[in-house]
């Protein structure tokens, strides 16, 4: 069997998520193929989505949340992602039971012998009037009956994991700030989320499999658990184990993947890219050695942004007081340092922030 060492993976990884040349593909094909992507910081996707399309506008994006092709909502590891209309309703009610289980798991003595399939049914009430609320709202018209747990905790029951919702715009559109108002699902879109098929093999199990290999492998099952939040997908895998290809990484783990996928030689030359906080490349993973040191592993869930250098994070980003300032983790080689500066002098002009100089490291 096959063994992809780091590297191998890191350049598949790179290649999926179009990190070693960006794609021309429209916006929301992007966004489809990724499976999503993660969105509690309102503007990270505009980044992430500059670093892979090629001439990418910020307008592309506010047209695909405006024109309901794209949408804000509650999905994998119950963390606000970006993702198709088609990709929401697909996959809603396939992630019903554990976004659930992680609210009541968070919020397991405030919410004690809370009858939730009642809470469902009264938030879903309220919001038939096909009026946009924001959580604080819908909590308010549902707190004489539920008085008991904290108002934070009752909203995040509500909109997290009961009521399908989407975070409506302005919140997510370019340069606004803009707080969260909330509408069921189908209410914005005019469609019903798709029932979970009845039957053996978990359908939509493979769908979702085959979408992730397809932008994440060759991946292990902690791998896909980890970007999901699902557990582990087992009667998916097995009903798709035939159709699939494994190999080996260098721990001796079983690596699944789509037969025809990219997987570059380890030696293809990759490109700077500048990723936004919690980015798919990273958080994809239970096993980010592939793209992050273990030194740094840290970065990956404190909300820092980060620049590849030869495919991997090797410096931190930040903007303030009209600097962008990176901050590496290991010396820059010449070469280096010009690739990084030529990539964040191009970052600069597509944020628009009235960024008047790039300092790399300690720079004064």
């Amino acid at each position: 069997m096959t063994v992809l060492d780091s590297r191998a993976l890191n350049r598949a990884t790179l290649a999926r998520q179009h990190l070693l040349t960006r794609t021309d593909t429209p916006t929301s094909e992007v966004v489809a193929h990724l499976c999503g992507l993660q969105a509690q910081e309102p503007q990270e996707p505009f980044i992430g989505l500059w670093s892979r399309l090629a001439g990418f506008e910020s307008g592309r994006l506010d047209d695909a949340l405006t024109g309901r092709t794209v949408v804000r909502t509650h999905l994998m590891r119950r963390t606000v992602h970006l993702v198709t209309a088609d990709d929401a309703l697909a996959w809603r009610a396939r992630h019903d039971t554990m976004l659930r289980q992680r609210v009541l798991g968070t919020y397991r003595s405030e919410l004690a012998g809370i009858d939730v399939d009642e809470v469902a049914a009264a938030g879903r009430a309220v919001m038939a009037d096909q009026r946009p609320r924001t959580m604080r709202e819908l909590v308010q018209a549902l707190e004489d009956r539920w008085p008991g747990p904290p108002r934070r905790v009752l909203g995040e029951l509500l909109v997290a994991a009961l009521v399908p919702m989407v975070q409506l715009p302005p919140r997510g559109l370019w340069q606004q700030r803009a707080g969260v108002r909330n509408l069921p699902l189908a209410t914005w879109l005019e469609r019903d989320v798709d029932p979970l098929p009845t039957g053996d093999g978990d359908p939509v199990g493979q769908r979702l499999l085959r979408r992730y290999l397809a932008a994440y492998g060759p991946a292990t099952g902690a791998d896909l658990r980890a970007w999901c939040g699902l557990a582990g997908l087992p009667a998916a895998v097995k009903a798709c184990r035939e159709e699939l290809v494994v190999f080996r990484d260098e721990r001796g783990r079983e690596l699944l993947d789509l037969p025809d996928a990219p997987r570059p030689h380890p030696d293809t030359p990759a490109p700077v890219r500048f990723l936004p906080a919690f980015d798919n490349a990273i958080l994809g993973y239970h096993d980010r050695s592939r793209i992050i040191d273990a030194p740094h592993l840290g970065l990956s869930v404190a909300g820092h942004r980060t620049v590849l250098v030869d495919g991997r994070v090797t410096a931190t980003w930040t903007v303030r007081d009209h600097r962008l300032r990176i901050s590496p983790l290991r010396p820059l080689t010449a070469p280096e340092q010009e690739a990084v500066r030529a990539e964040a002098q191009d970052l600069a002009a597509f944020l628009d922030e009235g960024i008047e100089e790039v300092r790399l490291g300690t720079e004064d």
